[in-house]
């Protein structure tokens, strides 16, 4: 299941175009908490979710599976893409606390379902260093809760999105400037939504469809590899 992109920067008022807003990707250091865009309390709207028409009959069987573990998820620290593209994972950061890695908005919907398990995140780069595209895999207890995140997200990427990673020191990676401009993607499996913010460690908000292209290359990469465990195909 596909989510609608965003790309998304300062001084672009809402709703300037399909799949433009303004707004910026949050971000988490490795030596502090998340940092997320400032923005007057909100509140969050009383939704639900429910599974699809076609959900498979041994729903409770994966759903019994241990949550999908980092070194599945994120198995190699090289990553080549089909095109030949090649991407380092620089950090790798899981938490049991997952609203302190979202946005408020987000985590108030997940406190409206049975809570979330974990929320595993890598942060890659290129081979010239000049991208940093953080993949965030979000697992829930439940799949309508999944598939309700995926839904919320998919309405408004930049009110719920999960953070981005800063790059730890050892990367030798700048820090993006905050206010960037940010792709977003998104993909859900059986009981985890994927997400992936992509950016320019200089915040350029040109080359567009370069950014978007790595930002989806990865999200695909990381979501084939989660989806194949949760579907029961992966060694548990």
């Amino acid at each position: 299941m596909a989510g609608a992109a965003l790309y998304a920067g300062q001084g672009s008022p809402p709703g300037s175009g399909p799949d433009k807003a303004a707004g910026s990707a949050a971000s988490a250091s490795a030596s502090g908490p998340a940092s997320l865009p400032p923005s007057a309390p909100a509140a969050v709207p009383s939704v639900s979710g429910a599974l699809p028409s076609d959900a498979p009959s041994s729903l409770p069987s994966l759903l019994a599976r241990p949550v999908v573990r980092p070194a599945q998820a994120f198995p190699e620290k090289t990553v080549r893409l089909a095109d030949g593209s090649v991407h380092d994972r620089v950090e790798v950061r899981t938490t049991t606390e997952c609203d302190r890695a979202m946005s408020q908005q987000l985590a108030g919907v997940l406190a409206q379902g049975s809570g979330c398990l974990q929320l595993t995140s890598a942060l890659f780069t290129d081979a010239e260093r000049r991208s940093q595209v953080t993949v965030g895999v979000l697992s829930l207890k439940r799949a309508e809760d999944a598939a309700l995140v995926f839904g919320m997200a998919s309405m408004d990427p930049v009110t719920y999105q999960v953070v981005s990673l800063d790059p730890p020191p050892e990367a030798g990676l700048p820090t993006v400037p905050p206010g960037s401009a940010g792709v977003f993607r998104r993909l859900m499996t059986v009981r985890s939504v994927v997400f992936a913010n992509g950016q320019w460690s200089d915040g350029s908000e040109s080359r567009e469809a370069a950014i978007t292209k790595q930002t989806e290359q990865l999200l695909s990469y990381v979501n084939e590899k989660v989806a194949t465990y949760e579907q029961g195909k992966g060694q548990g």
